[in-house]
């Protein structure tokens, strides 16, 4: 057997802060992941580079800060569409290309949401195979919508049905990635799934719905944890779960609109530079490293993740290409002695520099009036000290100009480095998106199609079950 880790890193959709057992809701039923926190270790403090779906899951894939890869916006989107020109930049060395380098088999299975043309599917950053969703679940042919493309699910790069029934969808995402496990168990293996769940609309089975204290929600969220149970099921059966290294977490914050979703104490939602739209759930279990019922508080984040997975396998990345994410090996040991290995971390709305936090102080320079990342933004100076205030309600810039001043200067050399629209900065050190001349959509609707599904009957925002 590998003395590498198995790899399997979880990403849901729209998660919230307070949507699992372990952190803190009494709604949804999260036995699974609850049980794995107390394997494993919790964050409380853990961030995603991004409040929406595209520049997070590419920030992630390659451990920088999505300006720095061209995923600020996409020709004034703050995520991709359906036959966007733009993609994430086949140059890049992603986690996947990075681990197949060193010997891991690699699949992606679920939302990829990082440019839906050949050039740039998963298959091309270092996954060799694919099966999901190139996009959000709400992006094909919906009532109340003007997406015009019924929904592709695919295999590799072929597409294999359109307008899929969604609620069967994650029961054959959780069979392509059990499949995948049970092929070659012997040598290392890497798996990143990324559940259609709990981004609108929600399709759910009806026995997911039958338990649930919080409506279609409640039910989606069991589903994922359901899907997690399964998974360490398999682990157990062939063997490898001690040596196996499971990564949880979401995408972006929860809508927290009423579909029943919660960043608990945190303000703000998805699309939004508070806290409520970056920081999101993360446990990680990995018995032969991570020691058991540990919760850590430093400043983590998702650009984090290559360089440690890298780290960990004894990969070299590639030094001639920047990247923001750093080292977190003695964070899994539970080292929490030594200096932490994040200090600060920025907070991005499109491409302007919305927000910096360092330690427990984080400042607002400049925010939406109505709190979207794509409208214009306004001059602000808000700080608030996190450790006294998670939901930053106390502004107590005017009792602390000395370090409003200093996170000023930190934020000034991040506009440097990757630029700030909302300063007319250019950045230095930003490296281009892909981008395809001839963009078209992976599918086209056709009136004598036998679809599954003709229209998805729900409009953004509402709940389906059984």
């Amino acid at each position: 057997m590998s003395e590498k880790p198995n790899i399997i890193l979880i990403n849901c959709d729209d998660l919230g802060y307070g949507d699992l057992g372990c952190y803190g809701s009494k709604l949804n039923e999260t036995p699974h992941l609850d049980k794995m926190a107390q394997e494993g270790m919790l964050f409380t403090d853990f961030y995603m580079a991004s409040c929406v779906c595209s520049p997070s899951r590419g920030a992630m894939m390659t451990g920088c800060y999505p300006p720095r890869i061209g995923f600020g916006d996409f020709d004034g989107g703050a995520v991709l569409f359906p036959g966007s020109r733009n993609g994430l930049n086949p140059d890049e060395e992603t986690i996947a290309s990075t681990l197949k380098r060193s010997g891991y088999r690699t699949k992606h299975v679920g939302k990829w949401h990082c440019g839906d043309q050949k050039e740039f599917l998963p298959t091309n950053f270092g996954f060799d195979e694919y099966y999901g969703l190139p996009y959000s679940n709400d992006m094909g042919i919906q009532r109340g919508t003007k997406i015009e493309v019924p929904l592709p699910l695919i295999k590799d790069k072929d597409v294999i049905q359109e307008q899929p029934d969604q609620r069967g969808l994650t029961e054959r995402y959780l069979q392509e990635s059990l499949s995948f496990i049970r092929k070659d168990p012997e040598n290392p293996f890497f798996l990143y799934l990324a559940h259609m769940y709990v981004h609108v609309p929600l399709f759910v089975p009806a026995h997911f719905l039958k338990n649930s204290k919080n409506g279609g929600y409640g039910g989606a969220v069991a589903c994922i944890d359901w899907v997690l149970g399964m998974l360490e099921y398999e682990l157990e059966k062939l063997g490898i779960v001690e040596n196996t290294w499971i990564i949880f977490t979401s995408d972006n914050g929860s809508r927290a609109r009423d579909e029943g979703g919660s960043n608990g104490e945190l303000r703000g939602r998805k699309s939004t530079t508070w806290d409520g739209g970056f920081r999101v759930p993360c446990i990680m279990k990995w018995p032969r490293m991570i020691p058991a019922a540990t919760t850590c508080s430093e400043i983590v984040s998702s650009i984090d993740f290559l360089p440690t997975l890298a780290s960990v396998i004894g990969a070299d990345l590639d030094e001639s290409r920047t990247i923001d994410g750093v080292n977190l090996e003695p964070l899994l040991r539970a080292e929490f002695d030594k200096s932490p290995p994040r200090d600060e971390f920025v907070f991005y709305g499109m491409n302007n520099l919305c927000a910096l936090r360092a330690g427990s102080w984080k400042l607002h320079v400049c925010r939406s009036p109505k709190n979207g990342v794509w409208l214009d933004p306004e001059d602000v100076e808000e700080l608030y000290n996190l450790s006294l205030d998670p939901g930053e309600e106390k502004n107590v810039a005017q009792e602390n100009p000395e370090i409003v001043k200093t996170l000023r200067k930190r934020i000034e050399y991040w506009r440097q480095e990757l630029g700030d629209d909302f300063s007319n900065t250019e950045g230095k050190n930003n490296r281009a998106s892909g981008l395809v001349s001839d963009p078209r959509p992976l599918t086209t609707f056709d009136e004598s199609h036998p679809y599954m599904v003709a229209y998805y009957d729900l409009s953004d925002g509402k709940v389906m079950c059984g």
